[in-house]
């Protein structure tokens, strides 16, 4: 005799994958973009948490205090009115937004692939492209980032609100065009192993 455990199916990601697939092109388009969501916000929670902690190594610290300009990449540095402290900007900020993107789309990328699209496309083929294509949006949100954020700053914000307002505005900007990118890139289907 049969027991409910036993003749429960259970649901994981592939049988829903599955199911999906049975229903057409639009229901596993409108899926991948549901699982390219819960990515997209993983992917931001490490871009946000390396954008609070990468500033409290030392050496990053430091470079704070040191303005860069290279291109259209600007990053002043930034001075508390009162204190005369630095409240924001420089190198160590450059370096801080940069280095929490890159990591943030390296996990996007490979989670994406196995994950989102089940993809079975060639690693040597789409991971340059990526690269380039990654290069690109963060030179634009290296440029819009320090943009963003000194505008909140002049409109009083602290400097932690103003950084991660800026940090979620190019999250946000670069979700909406990761995802027919990645669409692309990943349309190749991994062969079912049996």
């Amino acid at each position: 005799m049969a027991t409910k455990n036993t003749e429960k199916k259970a649901v994981s990601l592939k049988n829903i994958d599955s199911a999906a697939e049975e229903k057409g092109s639009l229901i596993v388009t409108i899926w991948q973009f549901v699982k390219f969501i819960v990515v997209s916000l993983l992917a931001m929670l490490v871009q946000i948490a390396l954008t609070n902690l990468i500033p409290l190594i030392p050496a990053i610290q430091e470079l704070y205090a040191t303005e860069f300009s290279f291109l259209v990449l600007d990053y002043p540095v930034a001075y508390d009115e009162v204190t005369g402290a630095i409240i924001a900007g420089g190198l160590g900020y450059c370096i801080t937004v940069n280095v929490a993107n890159i990591v943030a789309q390296i996990v996007a990328f490979f989670v994406n692939k196995e994950k989102t699209f089940n993809s079975g496309a060639n690693i040597a083929i789409a991971l340059p492209i990526y690269i380039v294509f990654t290069i690109a949006l963060i030179l634009f949100t290296a440029w819009l980032n320090p943009t963003l954020m000194k505008m909140f700053q002049g409109m009083g914000w602290s400097d932690a609100l103003a950084s991660n307002a800026a940090m979620m505005i190019c999250s946000a900007l670069q979700f909406f065009l990761y995802f027919p990118v990645d669409k692309i890139l990943f349309h190749k289907k991994k062969e079912e192993t049996k």
